[in-house]
């Protein structure tokens, strides 16, 4: 068996059946499988679906200027930077902060409903899926690192000020959320079948 916590391989055909193992380097216990994985996933997947609709919908930014405020939501911003003929930038926004969370989202949807259902096709590509989704995390996090850099770059003062708004905690609870779904999936469920 491999320890979840430090990685170390242990002998596990030694030991007596039932009973409770530790990891010699880290003397946490070994399981051979994530406990209640299915459950925690869909758990947080279930969030991440639910939280990902105000993380769109409301302002995630906050710009002051000369007095007036002026609130953009994430669409907003791509849309700004398209006018602007940015089409790059535009569209590393689009890409990152819309399609990666819903690809995610639903990634992981796909997969937990084979296993619910007992799909036994395409497992290899679920799988590739799943490697997908993990190793695309943590790049779901380039709206709220844009808007702390801009805070703390675009502070004037009375001038222009740049500040985050409430979509922000949104956004940023839907890629924590999936991210840790991902963390809890254990994959060697969808060979079971």
């Amino acid at each position: 068996m491999r320890c979840h916590d430090c990685g170390k391989l242990v002998a596990a055909n030694k030991a007596p059946e039932g009973s409770i193992l530790f990891c010699p380097r880290c003397n946490n216990q070994i399981h051979y499988r994530f406990t209640n994985s299915i459950a925690r996933t869909w758990a947080l997947i279930i969030t991440a679906a639910i939280l990902i609709v105000p993380a769109n919908l409301l302002p995630i930014m906050r710009v002051d200027f000369l007095g007036s405020q002026e609130y953009s939501t994430i669409m907003d911003g791509i849309l700004y930077f398209f006018h602007s003929e940015e089409y790059g930038i535009g569209l590393i926004i689009f890409i990152a902060s819309i399609l990666v969370p819903l690809f995610k989202i639903i990634g992981m949807l796909l997969i937990l409903l084979s296993i619910q259902f007992k799909w036994k096709t395409w497992l290899r590509h679920k799988a590739a899926m799943f490697r997908f989704i993990q190793f695309i995390g943590r790049w779901s996090m380039l709206d709220i690192f844009v808007i702390a850099v801009m805070s703390a770059l675009v502070d004037f003062g009375s001038f222009t000020s740049t500040h985050t708004a409430h979509a922000a905690t949104f956004f940023t609870a839907v890629v924590v959320c999936s991210m840790f779904a991902a963390m809890t999936f254990d994959p060697r469920l969808l060979w079971d079948s």
